[in-house]
């Protein structure tokens, strides 16, 4: 017998695989956080579940977002589950799965008051980003490209933007104008000096329409450098029938990865060791 997954079948899943011991009634917004994808729930929802687990940092839970076609289906699927999440983490020993709950809600997406309402709200002190190395507007030289015609869009009306740095430049603008302290913005892709680069996305998409805003966002913003790693493949029906037979969840969107993790410092962390 399978339940479809739910905060009301929490309860008697917790027979079969791990479920959240905290209560999600108990958990306030912490962060927004752009592209609800595999690897963020395999990574940065995983510790922070992991930390709610404790008993600590109930203030941080995620507020998803996003910004294209692919994250209103991510969105559907997930708001069908209350946001919950089913990991499976494999290694060579065999393979254990948890429920995790760190997300307490999605914004619809295209809802650009509703969004920019989230990233002005002085609850929210990260806003953080898995959006792949293409996300960023790199051109050859992996620089910020403030030609590109989707960050000219936003430059020309950016009280209406489309793209992940023209909601974050916005979101801090609102802030600064109602003298709220800026959240910090943390790149969880994996790129070299990730921080930086997010950084000059943001200000370059910020200088297109205001000068003064991208100069106030490079002085007191943080854009903290990070490593993140581990292996997270895309879900196909393989993994939903796992967690059908296997621990009796209906998952739409289960997510499978390797016991290996790492998030830190880039400048402390090292790489991970060959053949790991």
């Amino acid at each position: 017998m399978t339940s479809p997954l739910s905060l009301n079948a929490l309860p008697d899943l917790a027979n079969t695989l791990g479920v959240p011991a905290y209560a999600r009634d108990s958990l306030t917004p912490g962060m927004v956080h752009f592209g609800i994808g595999n690897f963020h729930r395999a990574h940065q929802a995983m510790y922070l579940d992991r930390l709610f687990e404790l008993g600590d940092g109930h203030d941080w839970a995620i507020i998803g977002a996003g910004v294209r076609q692919s994250d209103a289906e991510m969105r559907q699927k997930l708001e069908a589950q209350d946001f919950l999440t089913t990991l499976i983490e494999r290694d060579a020993f065999g393979q254990s799965a948890r429920v995790t709950g760190p997300m307490i809600d999605f914004v619809p997406v295209f809802d650009t008051a509703a969004l920019l309402k989230w990233l002005s709200d002085p609850r929210i002190r990260i806003v953080s980003t898995t959006i792949t190395e293409g996300g960023y507007y790199l051109d050859s030289d992996s620089r910020f490209d403030a030609t590109h015609p989707d960050i000219v869009a936003d430059g020309q009306n950016p009280r209406s933007p489309k793209t992940v740095f023209g909601f974050i430049a916005e979101g801090l603008r609102l802030r600064r104008e109602a003298g709220i302290a800026p959240f910090t913005v943390l790149c969880c892709d994996n790129i070299p000096g990730n921080g930086h680069v997010a950084k000059d996305a943001v200000t370059g998409t910020a200088r297109l329409s205001d000068a003064e805003l991208a100069g106030w966002i490079a002085e007191y913003v943080a854009f903290p450098n990070s490593m993140v790693d581990r292996i997270t493949p895309a879900t196909s029906d393989a993994e939903r029938k796992l967690v059908r037979d296997d621990y009796g969840v209906e998952d739409a969107w289960p997510v499978a990865c390797e016991t290996f993790t790492q998030w830190g410092d880039r400048g402390q962390l090292p790489h991970r060791s060959p053949g790991a």
